[in-house]
């Protein structure tokens, strides 16, 4: 899936789509972003030292993570909301010209109560790992 194919399952839009690409395999997904340096969140993180927030590889898991349950029928139109994060651990720092391989796993679904896991890699170099949980909420 390209960017458009993403907006047509998740509800995330500008500035906040943080996946180029994003590839569904059974219950885990693997998408890609190409750290450009323009980014907003890059501009007062670190000035003269821009370095990719580790707050923002998580959520650049978590939106590829979306689309494996969003992509589903049964779950069109909800939003996926973080209920938490553990086992948060940072590898690697992510700069401006680096493309993130983004992978994720969902392990356990409650009804709309989920559970997963994550990466984020440069090249073959691990650059973030997670555990989180989530809540689909229906829209309005």
């Amino acid at each position: 899936m390209d960017r458009k194919q993403i907006m047509d399952i998740i509800p995330h839009r500008e500035p906040m789509l943080l996946v180029d690409s994003i590839e569904v395999q059974g219950e885990s997904a693997t998408g890609t972003y190409r750290v450009k340096g323009d980014e907003w969140f890059l501009s007062g993180h670190f000035p003269g030292m821009p370095i990719v927030p580790g707050v923002i590889l998580c959520e650049m898991i978590a939106q590829t993570g979306s689309v494996i349950l969003l992509a589903k029928e049964r779950f069109k139109g909800a939003v996926p909301l973080f209920a938490g994060m553990t086992n948060v651990r940072f590898k690697r720092v992510v700069r401006p010209g680096d493309t993130l391989t983004l992978k994720a796993y969902l392990k356990r679904l409650y009804g709309e109560i989920g559970f997963g896991t994550g990466e984020a890699y440069v090249g073959n170099e691990l650059a973030a790992s997670l555990e989180f949980s989530f809540a689909l909420k229906k829209g309005e």
